[in-house]
């Protein structure tokens, strides 16, 4: 048995496709949605994420404002530049990219972002929402994982949903949204004692921490779902945190590195901003 691949390459090119012709319905309007990214410093793989994101924007047609500004930048300025940002009736999303400089406070960015603006979904009030089940901007990472378990027809009701990892910005989010369709959700973490007797009842295994090929054939049930939702550069050439060569033998779905969840958190990116626009009407 080989696992059957969850491509969310082919999956996020769909979906990108029915945003245009949302595009297009919202233009009858003379509305346009709007993107603005602020880009601190010069980190190359932050650069290149920003470019993704523009490159994305373009292509369903989506106006898209890059905002570069110095690794010297005061906190106070740039929650000044956020505060434009969020009067700008011609912006729908609002997101700094991350990480910024030390001296400046993730969380007070986070929160100055409107949460109306907020299309990367980091707002308190839209993760309270999302943890009450209201309607509101879903992270992108784990808005696009659920996505990508829904388009395959995978049943998520009543299944147990295992998460390897618990950062806010993954891990757990993704546990939530789960619970949310229904599964039992367990959490795995650095503290976490014999994981693998946990990872190995998972019906849907999911793996975000951020260390290439950590879970191996011998952490997973057969015939479960595996989503690896790390990208590590090992010898020049990407992986995940999962043992792909392995544990595609064992489970019956699979997501590749690179090519699987990546490409669906810039197309959730693009669903909230086109979102935000559809409730200027």
């Amino acid at each position: 048995m080989s696992a059957t691949l969850l491509n969310g390459k082919e999956l996020a090119a769909k979906k990108r496709e029915q945003m245009k012709s949302k595009i297009e319905q919202l233009a009858v309007e003379n509305i346009t949605p709007g993107l603005a990214v602020i880009l601190i410093g010069d980190n190359a793989a932050s650069q290149s994420y920003v470019r993704g994101k523009q490159k994305a924007c373009a292509e369903v047609g989506i106006y898209s404002e890059l905002i570069e500004r110095p690794d010297s930048i005061t906190e106070q300025e740039l929650l000044v530049e956020i505060d434009r940002l969020n009067e700008d009736p011609a912006i729908d999303g609002i997101l700094v990219q991350l990480p910024i400089p030390a001296h400046i406070s993730e969380q007070a960015v986070i929160e100055r972002i409107a949460p109306n603006k907020d299309v990367d979904g980091f707002h308190p009030i839209n993760i309270g929402k999302m943890m009450t089940g209201e309607k509101t901007f879903l992270p992108c990472t784990p808005y696009g994982v659920v996505e990508m378990l829904k388009e395959a027809s995978i049943d998520l009701e009543g299944k147990h949903a295992v998460i390897v990892g618990r950062s806010n910005i993954v891990g757990k989010p993704v546990g939530q949204l789960l619970l949310n369709e229904n599964a039992t959700v367990t959490y795995c973490h650095s503290r976490t004692k014999d994981m693998r007797n946990l990872t190995t009842q998972a019906d849907i295994l999911i793996v975000a921490i951020g260390r290439p090929k950590f879970v191996t054939a011998e952490d997973v049930k057969e015939g479960a779902v595996v989503v690896d939702v790390g990208i590590n550069r090992v010898d020049g050439k990407l992986c995940g945190d999962v043992d792909f060569d392995g544990v595609k033998e064992k489970a019956s779905y699979l997501t590749p590195v690179p090519g699987g969840v990546g490409p669906m958190t810039i197309t959730m990116l693009l669903e909230n901003t086109i979102q935000s626009a559809e409730s200027r009407k």
